[in-house]
């Protein structure tokens, strides 16, 4: 009798312990053994920086949007955020379980959802800070360029690596006609921020796709005139890039000038080590310090050591990718994970650059760390893609979450 209770006892405690190591089968077990845990480590960090910084630039913010009949608490702003962290964090790990043929027709289907959204924003957007970027109102706004952008990118990391099955296969010019058609109705509202990232990352996997050189070289002189016709004929990036050439000029630009002296003056504010959490007083001059310039309360309340920490996390997050891509044989995998990749890079460094002033003022988020519902949202989707298609098992074709508790 005491050996069958050994024996049965001996059973429950195997099966306990295949479902906390490798060989547990459960959902969560089987999620948490074959993703990449060193990028899902780094994201997180990212997240608790964010939360941090959003507390530090509350303050600043709630002060300036507080009006006479209503006074916003001091941490408004970190509250909200920590309420779309836990909105974000499920439908990461979420995204990032699903199977890559899965994840690919979630993101066609959105893809074409959120392009038809993004048309009807410059029509019925509401406007904020002269722009039309968002669609909805109060707690239902959201900005469809955020959430197409990695919709997008794993869309065309589709069609270029059709490619590799028929080489009579025009993707250039549908991928470049799709990314046209995007980039118009971005200057549309206008965005010309959102524009650079869209065709920047289809530049990088035409690249990385191994399109020939010769189409790549009539592609990068295209760049030239594409930045002189934004300058020539839009009034926003002419005033933004004068006032970046030729700060002592008046008039149209004088606001984006005040606005990168603010950022700079608040980022070296603190010098290497930060005057300490809620010290901070130049945030307090800056426009957008919980968003746009949150990089620059993040330098003066903790420091430019703090600052090329998360410069180096961003970093690492990149590097990672594109290590663990070294041996990937599949096409469409290495296309839609070194887009997502390059364009989570690509924000983050556009974001630092204007904070620190080598480029002219632009309203990026810094990725997972400055405030926002649709910003986190998104960038949380994209990760989740991301994930799911660094997975440790290349050869998955379906789904292993399926499988019940029960059966472990």
């Amino acid at each position: 009798m005491n050996a069958d209770a050994g024996i049965k006892d001996a059973g429950i405690i195997a099966k306990v312990k295949r479902r906390g190591g490798r060989g547990d089968r459960s959902p969560l077990g089987t999620w948490f053994w074959d993703i990449d845990r060193m990028l899902l480590l780094l994201t997180l960090f990212l997240i608790a920086i964010g939360l941090v910084a959003v507390a530090a630039a509350s303050p600043a913010t709630a002060v300036r949007y507080s009006g006479e009949h209503h006074k916003l608490t001091p941490l408004y702003y970190f509250w909200r955020q920590l309420m779309w962290v836990g909105v974000s964090l499920p439908v990461m790990i979420g995204v990032s379980m699903l199977p890559v043929p899965t994840a690919r027709r979630f993101a066609l289907v959105g893809a074409a959802v959120f392009v038809a959204l993004l048309a009807l924003t410059p029509v019925l957007g509401v406007q904020v800070n002269g722009a039309k970027r968002w669609l909805g109102g109060g707690f239902a706004q959201f900005q469809p360029s955020e959430f197409l952008k990695p919709l997008f990118i794993v869309s065309i990391a589709w069609l270029l690596s059709l490619k590799a099955k028929d080489e009579e296969l025009p993707t250039v010019l549908i991928t470049g006609a799709m990314t046209a058609l995007v980039a118009g109705i971005l200057m549309m509202q206008p965005d010309f921020g959102q524009t650079v990232i869209f065709c920047t990352v289809w530049m990088a996997l035409l690249m990385i796709a191994g399109t020939p050189t010769r189409v790549l070289v009539g592609l990068i002189a295209c760049v030239p005139a594409g930045l002189v016709a934004a300058y020539l004929f839009y009034g926003t990036a002419r005033a933004r890039i004068d006032a970046f050439l030729f700060p002592d000029l008046e008039g149209e630009g004088a606001a984006d000038h005040f606005q990168v002296n603010a950022a700079h003056r608040t980022l070296t504010a603190g010098g290497w080590t930060g005057t300490g959490p809620g010290a901070g007083s130049a945030k307090f001059g800056l426009p957008e310090a919980h968003t746009d310039y949150i990089f620059s309360v993040i330098g003066e309340e903790f420091g430019l050591i703090a600052c090329s920490v998360v410069a180096l996390v961003f970093l690492a997050i990149v590097v990672r990718v594109f290590v663990k891509l070294l041996d990937e044989h599949d096409e469409f995998k290495l296309l839609a994970a070194s887009g997502l990749a390059v364009q989570f890079g690509a924000q983050a460094l556009v974001s630092m650059a204007v904070n620190t002033g080598l480029a002219p003022s632009k309203g990026m988020t810094l990725p997972f760390i400055s405030y926002g519902g649709s910003s986190m949202i998104a960038l949380s989707v994209g990760m989740g893609l991301l994930l799911a298609f660094t997975r440790r098992n290349p050869f998955l074709t379906r789904s292993p979450y399926v499988v019940k508790w029960g059966t472990a």
